[in-house]
């Protein structure tokens, strides 16, 4: 019986869990002395910021942002134009994932919209899902 040994890359920045990385977000009571002690947690609050934030809205980062919340009450959502937009954001300012796919939905009779996004980590291959709704 032969067992093959898996290289698995380890982020220099996970090493010390007594350092934190970044800021964890939703930003509330309980997070706003708590930050981010690996890579991808940071990578997921960072993921999230991208998504809530307008374009526009973040200063001399003027294309930052998808703006998810201006769905709430649209007729219709192109969800084409969506994932596109979140692609593009992605690859452009989050390069350490790979987007694998995007699911919109909307339940227009309570005005909720619900979005999941599953992505790769581009250093080891790791898959996550991150999902969001609002109302």
């Amino acid at each position: 019986m032969a067992i093959i040994n898996k290289n698995r890359r380890i982020n220099p920045l996970d090493i010390n869990q007594d350092v934190t990385i970044g800021v964890r977000f939703p930003l509330n009571n309980v997070n706003i002395f708590k930050g981010t002690t690996t890579v991808t947690e940071q990578v997921k609050s960072n993921l999230i910021n991208l998504l809530l934030t307008e374009q526009g809205e973040r200063v001399n980062e003027p294309d930052f942002g998808v703006g998810l919340k201006r769905l709430l009450f649209e007729q219709n959502i192109n969800k084409e134009n969506l994932e596109e937009k979140i692609n593009f954001q992605i690859g452009f300012y989050i390069p350490e994932i790979t987007l694998m796919s995007v699911s919109v939905g909307s339940i227009d009779d309570k005005n909720k919209v619900y979005l999941t996004i599953s992505y790769r980590f581009n250093l080891d291959g790791t898959t996550d899902a991150l999902t969001t709704t609002f109302e």
